[in-house]
């Protein structure tokens, strides 16, 4: 198994939280999307601790009773965990991607998600059908392949396995633990155009699972995408897996005119 970024494990930093009396929104409901904002931006990151109830309740002016309740409305997230002995935790972060040409870590970066890669393998194979017939090649030719983790604040979001095109880009495993493939693409020169997409979920082999921290067959999202640089041509097909249990696909939609 790849060694994984390390979370922090002390205290939660101070935070800026306050409650609108006059609102309708309910107050434990206020106090919970302070807290899961938070989580999300990576304010309060993986293995912080929350602070006591009591502490929270003083600092608010608000019963125990309603901020237990905006915990418990967290924990029954899977944002935050009672440990005994511990206290409140926070568990990890719910990656919400929206869908458009861009790169998991670029979407991370931005996000305030800390990104991080651990690369398992870089190589050349023969190209699959399945491959050839993404990147536009003859089956059998030599392609390079690409296998990576992808970390957010310590915990592992993605497995992204990843076609070239032989000679497209010179790929070293440093370079591809620092930044994103993209972004990698991109200092080369070559234009990003459009992609092809396609999305599904399954259940997680046993491989899957292992590297994902995921118990045996649980579930993830999948992504295929074939993407193009401005004169059509093929140069990459990225076949990736997600956690489902922190990573949500967004979609826009229009009314057709």
């Amino acid at each position: 198994m790849p060694k994984q970024p390390r979370s922090g494990t002390d205290a939660a930093p101070s935070l800026q939280l306050s409650v609108d009396r006059t609102s309708p929104v309910p107050l434990y409901f206020q106090l919970a999307q302070q807290l899961e904002t938070a989580i999300e931006q990576g304010i309060l990151t993986p293995g912080r601790l929350l602070g006591n109830e009591i502490e929270l309740a003083g600092r608010l002016g608000l019963s125990r009773p309603t901020v237990r309740q905006a915990i418990q409305s967290l924990v029954d997230k899977g944002l935050l965990v009672r440990r005994r002995g511990v206290g409140t935790q926070v568990v990890h972060s719910h990656v919400r991607r929206p869908l458009e040409l861009s790169s998991l870590y670029d979407d991370l970066a931005a996000a305030g998600q800390r990104p991080a890669t651990v690369v398992l393998h870089l190589t050349t194979e023969a190209a699959s059908p399945a491959v050839a017939a993404a990147l536009g090649v003859v089956e059998g030719v030599e392609v390079q392949r690409i296998g990576r983790v992808r970390y957010a604040h310590g915990e592992p979001m993605a497995l992204l396995t990843n076609h070239l095109p032989a000679g497209l880009l010179d790929c070293r495993t440093a370079e591809l633990e620092a930044t994103g493939l993209y972004r990698m693409m991109r200092a080369a020169g070559i234009s990003l155009h459009s992609a092809r997409q396609a999305i599904g979920a399954r259940p997680a082999t046993a491989a899957e699972a292992e590297l994902l921290s995921e118990g045996p067959g649980g579930p993830v999202l999948t992504m295929e995408r074939t993407t193009f640089d401005a004169t059509g041509r093929a140069v990459e097909f990225g076949s990736h897996v997600y956690r489902a249990s922190r990573y949500t696909f967004e979609f826009q939609l229009l009314v057709r005119p």
